[in-house]
């Protein structure tokens, strides 16, 4: 299916697609066949929904979980962090008490 040359799929299992240039509202894009209108900019290496995708399921980049939507997202959307919560979880922390001392 054709999704215009400005959206990059890193992965055939992402339900979401990088964008590859600015893209301004008001643009057109196929996504897989589909004609969408951006409602909002947006930016350069910034994620944009490969699907409609309800609240609580996973987004994919990669071929990876990197996080799960917040709310319901229509395709074409653009997930950022108004729609989209990590996953990640700390491996260490900052403030672990630890002193390293120089000798």
């Amino acid at each position: 299916m054709n999704t215009d040359s400005r959206l990059i799929l890193l992965s055939p299992d992402d339900n979401c697609l990088i964008a590859g240039a600015r893209l301004e509202a008001g643009t057109t894009l196929d996504i897989e066949g589909e004609r969408l209108t951006l409602g909002k900019t947006i930016e350069l290496g910034h994620k944009v929904a490969r699907r409609d995708l309800a609240q609580d399921d996973k987004v994919l980049r990669y071929g990876a979980v990197i996080g799960h939507v917040t709310e319901a997202v229509a395709r074409g959307a653009h997930l950022h962090t108004h729609n989209l919560a990590s996953d990640y979880l700390p491996t260490y922390t900052h403030d672990s008490g630890h002193e390293f001392v120089h000798h």
